[in-house]
Order: structure tokens, then C-alpha cells, then sequence
């Protein structure tokens, strides 16, 4: 009795296999494919999502038809060349027409453009677009720094007051197309005054797919001084070094960049000032009244790193420019050297030579040492300049004046991050945090420029400050930094003759170097500054 149930079961299962087939369903689902103008499109291929070899294809009226089963997808997807592939669910519709979309593209001015998918991801913190290709790539660089000051110095000569503000707001764009060229737009907004910062375009220099050099024209820093071109988002301490004022930034011009291994050499020429509306101002004004060349600049930097690896780094290097007037500077064949010390906050330039006239020439030189291992860094610079002309100030009869500035500086990334080191630039790049939650950056900073020439008469003051500052990386994106300073003054620094410097020989405030009774070493405004940063670059 058993057997003959088991084979029952057999044979009605054998039995139900045919039926099983005969509930498989199969419709046919046809329709016209339209472009957007409402004509046919023939030649577009007709397919079941999931299935790329059995569909149908449009004829020359853009008909077409298709068979479904019930064990298929319910996606219809239609595709042709120049067009946007479309899929569409059918669901319980027999008869369908659909639309599809020409993939050309058209620019501002009716031209055919041709277009490459691209992908976004954040590097580095930064968001950059790239095309499947890398051929071209688009990424922004932009900062926020809100900036706190405390003088808690309050025995001074001229009075300081505390504040906030927003030292920069930039909005950048770069970019890198059809491999070999380059550009970026640079704005800073801070002080509700917008100022033009790098603005050019570049051709790189390539072996395969690797770069070796470039050449770029526009607005951009010069190449001198390892700090002055290190971008702000990588610089340590709140503010530059007094020397910084001495440095040539941003001008009109065109330079050639080339490196190696251990090596990097920058060369270039350059012109008027652009930056500011001061300076187009300036500028325009020589050439509608006067007919005067915009002057020019020749400068050139040349680095060494006979030690350079992952963990450590050996960086020497120079510059040299030698420099023309410029239509730029409010007085034509005059030279200013000024700065606030230390802080945008406190707007009192103590360090101020006034405009130096009759100045035919202007050269530069700076010297610079910087090494890194792990997590300590050492950074130092020197720079001098030599001013040459016909009577230097007026009424002087002197025909040349020298000034030097000079700081060296420290750091440490106390849980165990490291210093990295950007060889095509010359200069320390972000850093590299030890632990997942930042990492904590210890700074010392000696500085120190002299702007008295007595020979020339020149008495622009001199000073050194001493900066400690703590910096808390807190990813690729965010940084908090607080600096201690204090300002040692010479009696010269009076702000060309508006700030107090001493007292005279009635014991009132004194501007006057020549009444001031302190004796050497203890003139000018001493004072001491706590600094904060929240910064944010994205």
C-alpha cells in the first residue's frame, strides 16, 4: 500500500509540471518612441531591465513591441546613442510611448558641448569634482577665521582695545582642465571690503601623468620667503612674522616653477599691485597723467632638501629679487615699510619708516632653514633689503638705506602627530593629527625686525616679539588656536610721529624720540596680547 502511494505522488507531480507551465502568462507591450519635439525616433533599443540580449528595436515610424513574462522585471529601458538611456515600469499597461531626451548639450552661445560624467568626494576636507578621466577637476578653497584680542598690558603709552573680527572670509575656486591647465579665483570679503587675491592661470609641465613643473600668469605671490608663500590655512601662529612685511605678496606677472626630488626652483617677473582698488587707483592715475611704466620685479627662489623622506626633512633655500618702482604705491618711487605688530585687532602701526622717496631700486634677499622629524619642527628666515636712489627721503643727500627682519620658530605635535612637507611649493602642508579625536600643536616664535637706518635718517623703529602659541587640530577642516605675545618696542617705533614713545624731560607723553628721557632700551610701547582663532576651511 505504501509503494503505490509514493508512486501516486510521483506521477501527480510528473503531471503538474506541464500545467505548472501553462499558468505562465506572457504579454505584449508595444508602443512609439518620441523625442522631445514629438517626432519618432527610430533605432532605439528596447529591453527588459535585467535581461541585455533579448528586447526589440524601434522602426523608422518609432514603433516598436515587446514580450513580458510574468517571471520578468516590469522596467522597460530604452536606449540610443546621443540620447539619455530612460526606464520606465510598465505595470498593467499594454500600450506605452514614451519620451527620450538628447544627451548634447548646448552652451550660453548655441554651441554643441561635450559632456563628462564626473564624481565628488571630499579630500582632504576640501570637496572636489573630477571627471571619470581626470582630465578635469574643480574644488573649492574656502576659509573662515574669527578672531578674538585681550591686551591685559594696561601700563602703555597709547591705549589698546580689546575685540573681535573676522580676519579673513575667502571664497576660492580652482581648477585643473584638459590635464595640462589650470587656473583659480581667489576673494577675501573680510572688513566688508572685498580684495582680490590670487587670480591666474597655469600650464602644467608633464611626464606621463606625472608633473614636473608649471608656468602660470596673473595674480600671485611671488616666489620668496618659505612663509610668506605658505598659504594661511598652514601657517602656525595667528599672524606672520613681522619680517612678512618685508616680503613682496601678490603682483601682476608671470613665473616658472620647476622641482626634483631634492630640488625646486621658482623665476619670474613682476608688476603693479592689483589687489586692492587703492592700488588699480594708483595705478591708473601715473598712466593718464604721466605716461609712467608700471615698473617690474625679478625675483627668484632656489630650495635644496638633501634630506627628505616620510619621516624626516632637511629644507635650505634663498631668494633674490631685485625691484623697479611700481605705479601701484600711492607715491610713485617711494617705499613704505609699516605694520601693526602683531594683530588686526589693535590697528596702531608702531613700525612705520613713512614713504621713502627717490628710490630707484629696491633689492631683496632671504635666507631660509627649516627641518622637520615626526612630530618637531624648526622654521627660521632672514631677509634684508637695500634701498638705492637720488637723495633718499629728501634732504638727506643719502643714497642708501638698510633694513633686516628675521624670526625662527618651533613646534611639536605632542600626541604623536607629524609635520608634512610639500616639495613643489617649498613649504610645510597640513598637518597630519595622532589621534583620531586631533592633535594638540605646541609653538614658540622669536621675531625680530629693525626699520632704523641712522645713517639715512630713517628712523622706522625696531622691536622684538616672543609669541607662544597652542593649536588644537581638530580634523582637516576645523582649528582652534590661542597665542600668547609680548611686543618689546624701541623708542623709534612712534608710528611715524603719532604715537606716545616716552616722556620728556617734564614727565609728560612725549612722540619725540629726541626728548624722550628713558634711557636706551626702555623707550617705546611694551606690551603683552592673548589671541584666539576659530578656523574653519572648506
Amino acid at each position: 500500500m505504501k509503494k503505490f502511494q509514493v508512486v501516486s505522488f510521483v506521477i501527480m507531480l510528473l503531471m503538474m509540471v506541464p500545467f505548472g507551465n501553462a499558468f505562465a502568462q506572457t504579454k505584449t507591450v508595444s508602443g512609439k518612441v518620441l523625442d522631445v519635439n514629438g517626432k519618432a525616433v527610430p533605432g532605439v533599443h528596447v529591453r527588459i531591465k535585467g535581461f541585455k540580449n533579448n528586447g526589440a528595436t524601434t522602426d523608422e515610424n518609432g514603433t516598436y513591441s515587446i514580450k513580458m513574462e510574468d517571471n520578468t522585471s516590469d522596467i522597460i529601458i530604452f536606449s540610443k546613442p546621443d540620447f539619455d538611456d530612460r526606464e520606465v515600469e510598465i505595470r498593467d499597461q499594454n500600450n506605452l510611448d514614451v519620451r527620450l531626451y538628447s544627451d548634447i548639450r548646448y552652451n550660453a552661445y548655441g554651441q554643441e558641448v561635450h559632456r563628462n560624467a564626473i564624481s565628488a568626494d571630499f579630500r582632504s576636507g576640501f570637496l572636489t569634482f573630477e571627471s571619470e578621466d581626470q582630465r578635469f577637476k574643480f574644488w573649492f578653497d574656502n576659509r573662515v577665521y574669527f578672531d578674538m584680542a585681550y591686551f591685559p598690558t594696561k601700563d602703555v603709552y597709547n591705549p589698546i582695545g580689546n575685540g573681535v573680527n573676522i580676519r579673513r572670509a575667502r571664497f576660492a575656486v580652482k581648477t585643473r582642465v584638459w590635464k595640462h591647465w589650470g587656473g583659480e579665483i581667489d576673494l577675501d570679503f573680510a572688513g566688508a571690503v572685498m580684495e582680490m587675491k590670487d587670480m591666474y592661470v597655469q600650464y602644467f609641465f608633464m611626464n606621463g601623468n606625472k608633473d614636473w613643473g608649471h608656468i602660470k600668469a596673473g595674480n600671485f605671490k611671488e616666489g620668496f620667503s618659505m612663509e610668506e608663500t605658505t598659504t594661511s590655512r598652514y601657517v602656525s601662529f595667528i599672524e606672520r612674522s613681522l619680517m612678512s612685511k618685508m616680503t613682496p605678496s601678490r603682483h601682476l606677472g608671470i613665473a616658472y616653477t620647476q622641482w626634483g626630488k631634492k630640488w625646486l626652483f621658482i623665476g619670474g617677473v613682476s608688476f603693479a599691485k592689483t589687489g586692492e582698488p587703492d592700488d588699480v587707483a594708483f595705478t591708473k592715475d601715473k598712466n593718464k597723467k604721466a605716461g609712467i611704466d608700471e615698473g617690474y620685479a625679478l625675483t627668484g627662489r632656489l630650495v635644496f632638501t638633501p634630506i627628505r623622506d616620510d619621516e624626516k626633512v632637511l629644507h635650505i633655500g634663498g631668494a633674490y629679487s631685485y625691484r623697479t618702482p611700481i605705479t601701484s604705491a600711492e607715491i610713485y618711487k617711494g617705499i613704505r615699510y609699516s605694520t601693526r605688530t602683531m594683530s588686526s585687532i589693535n590697528r596702531k602701526k608702531y613700525l612705520d619708516t613713512d614713504d621713502i622717496i627717490n628710490v630707484d631700486a629696491t633689492t631683496l634677499y632671504n635666507v631660509e632653514l627649516a627641518a622637520a622629524y615626526k612630530n618637531f619642527v624648526f622654521q627660521a628666515e632672514y631677509t634684508g633689503s637695500t634701498l638705492k636712489g637720488t637723495d633718499l627721503g629728501g634732504e638727506t643727500g643719502i643714497e642708501q638705506a638698510k633694513f633686516e627682519g628675521a624670526y625662527a620658530q618651533v613646534g611639536w605635535l605632542i600626541f604623536g602627530g607629524k609635520y608634512n612637507y610639500n616639495g613643489r611649493e617649498g613649504e610645510f602642508t597640513q598637518v597630519s593629527r595622532g589621534k583620531d579625536w586631533g592633535d594638540v600643536e605646541l609653538l614658540f616664535r622669536f621675531d625680530y625686525v629693525n626699520w632704523n637706518d641712522f645713517d639715512a635718517k630713517i628712523y622706522g623703529g625696531a622691536a622684538n616679539v616672543y609669541t607662544l602659541g597652542v593649536n588644537y587640530h581638530v580634523n582637516n577642516n576645523v582649528k582652534f588656536m590661542l597665542d600668547y605675545s609680548y611686543a618689546n618696542h624701541d623708542r623709534y617705533a612712534n608710528g611715524k610721529g603719532k604715537l606716545y614713545i616716552g616722556h620728556d624731560a617734564d614727565g609728560n607723553l612725549t612722540k619725540d624720540f629726541t626728548e624722550a628721557v628713558e634711557t636706551a632700551g626702555k623707550g617705546g610701547d611694551d606690551f603683552g596680547m592673548i589671541q584666539a582663532r576659530i578656523e574653519i576651511d572648506f
